[in-house]
């Protein structure tokens, strides 16, 4: 232990920033696929529109999945208590979204498999299948997250889970996963508008802006019931955060208003919500006056920041407990060992920067104008 460089605390505090850093480029670079997943039976209406926006994700899909997988990756390395929990309890929607997100691959594979119009409408909605319900049970996930989770441990420490799939389903959490969605569909829209002209680009371009304008009001709703209506956690005792990984040597009380004392502590933490709000109402702007790329840039800024406000609000708290408040798990208290945490860095150090080049070789080789001429012409087109 003398040997590593970082002490445990620094350790778990970047792989925490570096956990946010992988579900943010989820959802930025796979978010706006799922995005027009949702859109394309609305804002394409024929064959050859629809064609286009299967051509538009159906190169880079596989990749920007990859953002997930490593987020997946990261917390069973990372932080295998929270992996424990989180994907026991929350099972039925992981496979909710596990069997909507295979929908995809499917769709784009079938999909002009055959020239017959009831068959391309089946797998059209079965791709918007694959983008509105994980775009919709993220943020539900996320909801119930800052709710807590009705987990606990026992006398041997194993792990219980006492709630269902239904219970997940509160106005709360719904109320994130709309945040969520409508987010992901505005930041859809805006790459829609950048790369397919036309009438599509015209249709996504509405779309879009009622869904930016949507996820702001929507964000602020949650914003104020979060501050007023929800019980928040809060560490009460002396945490050790270079001590072992045992979330029961804590107490933790709730209480009303408790998730906004970190922007009180920490006023600079406050760039989490303002970037949120004025990210995608610049998206908003962006997008009326049919500036696709400035518009891109701003609801990535957005969903930075929505997503950062998550996690500084929840912070030091990873998954907190609705039934057992001192069994939450925290930063501090539910990571790997000190030297596991530093050989993931290691790796993480060198193959993060090969993904972020590899990725960005292939968008400016995939750049351009997806047009019905472009389509026709590629010969491995969907």
């Amino acid at each position: 232990m003398t040997n590593i460089p970082l002490d445990y605390e620094t350790m778990r505090l970047i792989w925490w920033l570096l956990l946010g850093v992988l579900l943010i480029g989820f959802a930025i670079m796979d978010g706006f696929d799922l995005g027009i997943g949702t859109l394309l039976p609305f804002a394409a209406k024929t064959d050859e529109e629809r064609r286009m926006l299967v051509n538009l994700i159906g190169p880079t899909w596989e990749g920007n999945q990859v953002w997930l997988i490593l987020g997946g990756g990261a917390i069973f390395a990372a932080w295998p208590a929270l992996y424990a929990v989180s994907f026991s309890g929350f099972y039925l929607a992981m496979i909710a979204i596990l069997l909507a997100l295979i929908l995809r691959p499917v769709g784009f594979k079938f999909r002009s498999k055959v020239e017959n119009t009831a068959w391309r409408s089946t797998w059209d909605w079965a791709l918007f299948i694959g983008g509105f319900v994980p775009a919709l049970i993220f943020g539900v996930a996320v909801g119930n997250v800052l709710l807590g989770v009705p987990f606990r441990f026992d006398n041997a420490m194993r792990i219980y889970y006492d709630g269902n799939f239904f219970g997940l389903l509160t106005p709360f959490a719904l109320l994130c996963g709309l945040v969520s969605l409508t987010m992901l569909v505005a930041h859809g829209a805006t790459v829609i508008v950048a790369r397919v002209p036309g009438v599509v680009g015209e249709r996504a371009r509405s779309f879009g802006k009622i869904a930016a304008l949507l996820s702001v009001v929507l964000f602020a709703l949650a914003g104020v019931w979060l501050a007023f209506g929800i019980n928040g956690y809060v560490v009460t005792s002396v945490q050790d955060v270079a001590g072992p990984s045992n979330p029961m040597l804590k107490t933790v009380t709730t209480g009303s208003g408790v998730w906004l004392e970190n922007y009180t502590k920490h006023s600079w933490m406050l760039i989490a919500p303002v970037l949120g709000f004025a990210g995608m109402a610049l998206s908003f702007i962006a997008l009326h006056c049919r500036k696709g790329t400035l518009a891109f840039l701003c609801s990535s800024a957005g969903i930075f920041g929505i997503i950062s406000t998550a996690g500084v609000s929840l912070f030091p708290f990873l998954l907190p407990s609705s039934v057992m408040p001192n069994a939450s798990l925290t930063v501090w208290d539910a990571s790997s060992s000190h030297l596991t945490l530093f050989i993931m860095l290691i790796a993480t150090v060198i193959f993060l920067p090969l993904i972020l080049l590899y990725t960005s070789w292939v968008y400016s080789v995939m750049r351009g104008p997806i047009t019905k001429d472009s389509v026709d012409n590629t010969p491995n087109a969907y």
